[in-house]
């Protein structure tokens, strides 16, 4: 049983216990489940970003505590004015430690767009993640069928939200439909945890040019992010390269500045 079948099994038995605590009718009369999302795709193709979507982590499986006890509030809001792009907020509570309050309060102290990082394998879990403030929910290819990727995609653009669509083969762009917003190439093979950016290199030319694409995991150097965006990615999911510092926003404005500064020395070279 690998790492990601076990956090499958025990999301499958918290939601028994979740919905019968907080069903779909109390979800949806939430304050938050009315209001108006902020658009990810729209914030990955902003000039004004490197789409740097900034992860708030506490912990993984494969490295175990990374920033135990950070302060959703403060990290979030120092990502946001540092420029990220978008958020990325752990909710999955017993191999990450996260919990759908760090996102709450994400959202309540930051306008821009927030993902969910959470492992959906129930549409209950979408409802959910818009009645605590989330403007995208992942989908990961690797623990969900065809039909179930369709199903929960079509459920999350009926009630506003956008679809990033998680891959880490060729093989899983089959599980692609037309309520896909992002393909996100997530560098790190779920089955061991092993990280290579080769996988988004090689994937790069083979997802379909309708969709937006963005790389996860493993990346901490400027080079690899301009490398990646003359490929055509448009956005990085990053966290633990943040989260270990003590200060997350300031190595993310030092990461954005670094890349900007070899994209420029890139196009003043090519003129």
């Amino acid at each position: 049983m690998t790492i990601l079948d076990k956090i499958v099994a025990q999301k499958k038995a918290t939601l028994i216990t979740t919905k019968h605590i907080n069903p779909i009718q109390h979800l949806e009369q939430s304050p938050l489940f009315e209001r108006k999302v902020h658009s990810f795709t729209k914030a990955l193709k902003s000039s004004e970003h490197l789409g740097i979507i900034a992860e708030f982590k506490r912990h993984s499986p494969s490295k175990g505590n990374i920033n135990i006890n950070a302060d959703a509030k403060a990290i979030t809001t120092a990502y946001a004015q540092a420029g990220a792009a978008a958020l990325s907020v752990l909710t999955e509570e017993h191999f990450f430690k996260g919990s759908v309050e760090d996102l709450i309060t994400a959202r309540t102290y930051n306008s821009c767009p927030i993902l969910r990082k959470d492992f959906v394998v129930d549409e209950y879990q979408i409802i959910e993640a818009k009645s605590i403030g989330a403007d995208v929910i992942l989908l990961i290819a690797e623990c969900l069928t065809k039909e179930a990727v369709s199903q929960l995609a079509r459920t999350a653009k009926s009630i506003g939200l956008e679809v990033l669509l998680e891959i880490h083969s060729e093989e899983q762009l089959d599980k692609l439909n037309s309520n896909i917003d992002v393909v996100g190439v997530n560098n790190r093979n779920l089955k061991t945890f092993k990280v290579s950016l080769q996988t988004s290199i090689e994937l790069a030319e083979k997802i379909p040019s309708e969709f937006l694409k963005i790389s996860e995991s493993g990346i901490s150097e400027p080079n690899a992010i301009v490398d990646l965006r003359r490929k055509g990615y448009c956005g990085f999911l990053i966290g633990e390269y943040f989260m270990v510092n003590e200060r997350p926003g300031n190595k993310l404005a030092e990461l954005i500045d670094r890349a900007k500064y070899i994209e420029d020395l890139l196009e003043n070279a090519i003129a």
